[in-house]
């Protein structure tokens, strides 16, 4: 993955390029067979998704990573961007069922998870039976999540974290693996609904989908004249996702590599030794543990990617942007100020660089 950082210097820094066995080396059980067969796979599905979506290479990549990690991804972008074309490649490529739900203020609850109906046996009596939503799927569009009320926003909590649905006391599970994708339009606030914390956290990463250059527009109108169909192949299923997901258990993260990312976090929390002068000013709170896990989880799989079976530095700060920008809340002079958090999440890289 080609993830710009630059990778902090700790006096204890564990061997970056042995193999096993090799004096001093990390020890892992991680076959050489599978770190080869997990990055071809990478490296088919961005392409493949690369040959529809023009630009965004960076969005790619992180919506594969979070998705391998079985974390879940907000996309943030104005219309246009192709943030919703990128979710149905997605799909086709990995053989997921997919569902999309178009999220609008008078949106209920039961519109998503489903809900109990009165119904009639052959015999004339009555019985309850649950009618399933859109949410019972592997991959869910959350189409502009936040023009929908906090009531039915809340509605995703569960799911999110814990990959089930409960219904009147009835608990169903989903088939995994199990994504949700939501997007949210950031200029256009006119009858929307901030999200709430929780639901935030819930979100592995934020990915912020920019604006195209000229020629990557040039390919776009381009494409759209010639209208010429590009056949998605599929590379993996749901059962090649679970696979990878055991893979990257083996991957190893030495102790000084767990710590850093422990640092890191809470190097966003204003209270904290270590904290930059900026997020001392202008933040309220600071990240949470789930941080931590996922830059951990997302290291293992920029490692893989990388063909290594070990997670060095810069893998930890490589996605320290996406997983922390949407879990630092801003104080009353942050927000008067539009202070730009990932600027502050970046200031917290550096900051760690220089005191390693």
């Amino acid at each position: 993955m080609n993830n710009e950082s630059t990778s902090p210097e700790p006096v204890d820094q564990p061997p970056t390029s042995e193999s096993p066995g090799h004096p001093g080396a990390p020890t892992t059980d991680l076959q050489d067979a599978e770190t080869e067969g997990f990055r071809r796979d990478y490296h088919r599905i961005r392409d493949a998704i690369g040959s529809v979506i023009v630009g965004q290479h960076r969005v790619i990549d992180s919506v594969l990573t979070a998705m391998f990690c079985g974390g879940n991804v907000l996309l943030e972008g104005v219309p246009g961007l192709g943030k919703t074309e990128l979710v149905k490649s997605l799909a086709r490529v990995l053989d997921l069922d997919f569902r999309r739900i178009q999220f609008t203020p008078d949106l209920m609850p039961a519109d998503i998870i489903g809900t109990n109906i009165m119904n009639t046996d052959e015999s004339g009596r009555y019985h309850f039976e649950f009618r399933r939503g859109p949410i019972f799927t592997q991959l869910l569009l959350a189409d502009e999540i936040n023009r929908a009320s906090p009531k039915t926003q809340s509605a995703l909590l569960e799911t999110m974290q814990e990959g089930t649905v409960t219904v009147g006391g009835e608990i169903s599970t989903l088939e995994q693996p199990f994504f949700v994708l939501a997007t949210q339009n950031p200029i256009e606030q006119e009858g929307t609904y901030p999200l709430p914390e929780a639901q935030l956290d819930r979100f592995m990463f934020k990915v912020v989908v920019g604006g195209l250059d000229r020629e990557e527009l040039n390919e776009v109108v381009s494409r759209t004249i010639l209208k010429q169909p590009i056949e998605l192949p599929t590379v993996l299923d749901g059962a090649g996702i679970l696979r990878i997901r055991e893979t990257l258990d083996k991957v190893v993260v030495a102790d000084p590599l767990r710590d850093y990312a422990v640092r890191l976090v809470l190097s966003t929390h204003p209270g904290t030794e270590g904290a930059p002068d900026g997020v001392r000013q202008f933040v309220r709170w600071g990240a949470s543990p789930r941080a931590a896990q996922a830059l951990i989880r997302a290291a293992r799989v920029r490692a893989l990617g990388e063909g290594r079976a070990h997670v060095a530095f810069e893998d930890i700060a490589g996605f320290a942007t996406e997983v922390l920008q949407h879990r630092v809340l801003l104080n009353y002079d942050g927000q008067a100020e539009n202070v730009d958090v990932a600027q502050l999440v970046s200031d917290c890289v550096a900051s760690l660089e220089q005191t390693s």
